[in-house]
């Protein structure tokens, strides 16, 4: 079929009695509800039959996939309520992103974005990067505030991207976590690979990529700890899939397992995780740069509701 992507593909040991379209979303990278849709369009053959969904495979067994291009999006210009320039010049706008805000648009996705914000404010980012996510070089979740930086001119896009990828970029949060880690010092290298049963959540999974997340106690308060964190890798949701492992979700983050009583006890409505600090070399100047953000009221309020708590 035209406009398809077609792939030929053998499932291994691992994959032995998984779902079919479990085992698709696992071998091609895709959510288990995009892995059903191809299912249930037709669009996917095992062992030369369509097959239901929950349908077994075997090792050795055949996937064909006919997958469609990835549907466009658009940036809208939308003026963003609460989202501060912090920084701009010709080559990088570095902003201070507040909650319920995503970093670009993405299919599914019908509120305000970080780009949409800025090209309502007339500035123009740099044209490289895949489709949607121009200029982006870091982002963060919807439900996460703090610092972001965009690049400008295409110069910036690669430079950044690059310190990105080698690790060279400062990248500090604060989050605010149940119970008290132990140590209360530490890092944790652990791979996180997409949740292999729940859309849009990630989990530490052995064949996932490589994660390190290193952090260290602030405040340690009778219900939840302050902790400052520092990240060597940008993995998706990485630093609430890291504490969560550890049994210590950051306070409000319902989806990796944190307690509703004390989020509601502390009129908390999102993840307490923000992005406090940005420091890296400015992509033309070679000048290290450095960007700090305060805690917005919804989280000054939760800790200090913890504060009180003691």
């Amino acid at each position: 079929m035209s406009g398809l992507d077609h792939k030929v593909l053998s499932v291994p040991e691992g994959l032995a009695g998984e779902r079919v379209d479990i085992a698709l979303a696992r071998l091609l990278g895709l959510s288990r509800t995009r892995a059903s849709e191809l299912v249930a369009d037709g669009l996917v053959m095992l062992d030369g039959h369509p097959p239901q969904k929950s349908e077994r495979v075997h090792p050795g067994s055949i996937i064909e996939a006919s997958i469609p291009a990835p549907r466009a999006v658009a940036v809208v210009a939308e003026r963003v309520e609460g989202m501060d320039i912090v920084f701009q010049d010709d080559d990088i706008v570095v902003v201070d992103k507040p909650v319920g805000i995503a970093a670009h648009p993405s299919v599914g996705w019908t509120g305000p974005t970080v780009l949409g914000g800025l090209a309502a404010s007339g500035i123009r980012i740099s044209t490289s990067g895949a489709g949607e996510r121009q200029g982006v070089v870091q982002r963060l979740d919807v439900g996460t505030s703090g610092l972001m930086t965009i690049a400008k001119s295409e110069h910036a896009y690669t430079v950044l991207k690059q310190a990105f990828r080698t690790r060279s970029v400062d990248k500090t949060y604060h989050a605010l976590v149940q119970g008290h880690p132990d140590p209360h010092t530490g890092t944790i290298d652990a791979p996180i690979a997409r949740h292999p049963k729940h859309d849009f959540k990630f989990t530490v999974r052995a064949d996932g990529r490589s994660s390190i997340t290193h952090y260290d106690t602030l405040e340690a308060h009778h219900y939840a700890s302050l902790l400052v964190i520092k990240l060597e890798t940008g993995r998706t949701h990485q630093i609430r899939v890291h504490m969560s492992a550890l049994k210590h979700p950051c306070v409000g983050d319902l989806q990796y397992g944190a307690d509703p009583t004390l989020a509601d006890r502390l009129g908390l409505e999102r993840q307490w995780l923000h992005a406090v600090h940005l420091g890296f070399e400015h992509p033309r100047t070679g000048e290290w740069v450095e960007f700090e953000s305060p805690y917005p009221d919804d989280l000054q309020h939760a800790l200090d509701a913890v504060r009180g708590l003691d």
